[in-house]
């Protein structure tokens, strides 16, 4: 009999958004493949025969075809996938180091393109499946004063390829979207920032870890919905306050 139950596959998950999105993935049902650099040893979630944990830095092939494989290998199926694995790293565009280019395209770009070929792949044998990237509003709505801009040539990319893919696969049953975040209160930020950049957001408080779950699982059951780019960012990228 063929496996009916869906898989997630959720990138970043060992903490703040990535593990808040594992946790209702199994809530809701899913079996889910959960992976960061170090997963196993933080492991923030109970013992699950649905979840599999898969330690890694996603910018290496390796990883994603573990990934991948293990998913299809344990579970049957890849579903979702969440491309949530990113790094934060602010600083004047003169000052940016060959080094932070690289740990940006490694972790954004690269980590996006293995585990999302290996995915794809998978879900055009099923005819159907729902990818998420996780962006920034900064890429269409830059502030003066947050020095982010190498930061944002990555995340913008991912921002182009979900529309791209969304007109490739429009036909195939597959469908790709992104939320695009403001400042939302998680442990990418120090406690001690939270009521300084309270202002980052015209609603003048940061995003709650709940809501970009609440938006991820939107755009991952709105079955019309494709090539979007979803703000959630407290009314950021609408104009200037």
């Amino acid at each position: 009999m063929a496996n009916t139950q869906k898989t997630a596959v959720v990138t970043g998950a060992s903490q703040g958004i990535g593990a808040a999105l594992v946790e209702e993935f199994l809530k809701r049902g899913y079996s889910v493949v959960a992976n960061s650099r170090n997963i196993t040893k933080a492991n923030p979630f109970p013992a699950s025969a649905n979840l599999a944990l898969i330690d890694g830095d996603i910018g290496d092939p390796k990883t994603a075809a573990k990934i991948a494989g293990t998913a299809v290998s344990r579970f049957g199926r890849i579903d979702v996938l969440i491309n949530n694995a990113g790094i934060f790293i602010p600083k004047p565009f003169t000052d940016y180091t060959t080094g932070d280019f690289n740990a940006l395209v490694s972790t954004t770009l690269a980590g996006f393109l293995y585990v999302s070929q290996l995915s794809a792949k998978q879900m055009l044998r099923q005819k159907s499946g729902s990818i998420v990237n996780v962006s920034t509003t900064l890429v269409d709505h830059p502030v003066a004063g947050v020095p982010v801009t190498v930061q944002v040539m990555a995340k913008g990319s991912l921002d182009a390829v979900t529309r791209a893919l969304a007109m490739e696969y429009a036909k195939d049953g597959i469908r790709v979207n992104s939320v695009a975040l403001g400042v939302i209160k998680t442990p990418m930020h120090k406690p001690e920032t939270y009521e300084s950049l309270k202002g980052s957001n015209p609603v003048g408080r940061l995003g709650e870890i709940k809501e970009v779950v609440d938006a991820v699982l939107f755009l991952t059951d709105a079955t019309f919905t494709t090539g979007e780019i979803l703000h959630v960012d407290g009314g950021a990228h609408a104009g200037k306050w």
